[in-house]
């Protein structure tokens, strides 16, 4: 597969897992990765937590690593990236008041770039408005967007991933075998 320009939007409190793993992985494959967050710049970091499953009710958070971002934000044009990543944990929930990332979201769908989003990345979706009448995966707790933003929730298990497109979509960073192998297929396609 040839290389890849990729965008990955995350911010404060993004979840640890899935921002390393994936900006990790995509690197070590060999495609150039952009971690931005708005109103950082390049060399400056965000704060990640982890979120695990230990049995409670809904999951627990810890402080994570210190990412480390290696783009800024304000100086990206979404239309030199073939791509975008969206990592889930507690960024999306501010990160959707921005005009500026709402309006890069939306460009990937309009030039029909693959996106792929896990977790909570599916709140940053739904501001957007991009994902009427196609099928998300989100961690459980997010499916009210997905469905008020008039997508179909895919009830999946927490190790899935689903395609519907040209973006794929997970639960949460079990998933993340299947969901950086659907998106590195539709990044191929």
């Amino acid at each position: 597969m040839a290389a890849k320009k990729i965008l990955m939007i995350t911010g404060d409190f993004t979840e640890d897992y899935e921002t390393m793993v994936p900006f990790q992985t995509l690197l070590a494959v060999g495609h150039q990765v952009h971690a931005v967050c708005p109103g950082k710049k390049a060399g400056q970091t965000v704060a990640t937590s982890i979120h695990d499953f230990e049995g409670d009710q809904t999951y627990s958070e810890k402080r994570g690593h210190n990412f480390a971002l290696n783009a800024t934000f304000a100086d990206i044009d979404p239309a030199d990236y073939d791509a975008l990543v969206i990592p889930g944990g507690r960024a999306p929930e501010y990160l959707r008041l921005d005009a500026e990332v709402i309006a890069a979201v939306k460009h990937f769908f309009e030039a029909g770039k693959p996106v792929a989003a896990i977790c909570h990345g599916a709140q940053l979706l739904a501001a957007a408005r991009v994902i009427e009448g196609r099928t998300v995966s989100a961690y459980p707790a997010c499916r009210p967007e997905v469905e008020l933003a008039g997508g179909t929730y895919a009830d999946i298990a927490i190790d899935g991933a689903v395609t519907d497109g040209k973006l794929v979509t997970a639960p949460a960073w079990p998933a993340h075998p299947a969901w950086l192998s659907q998106f590195m297929t539709v990044l191929a396609a």
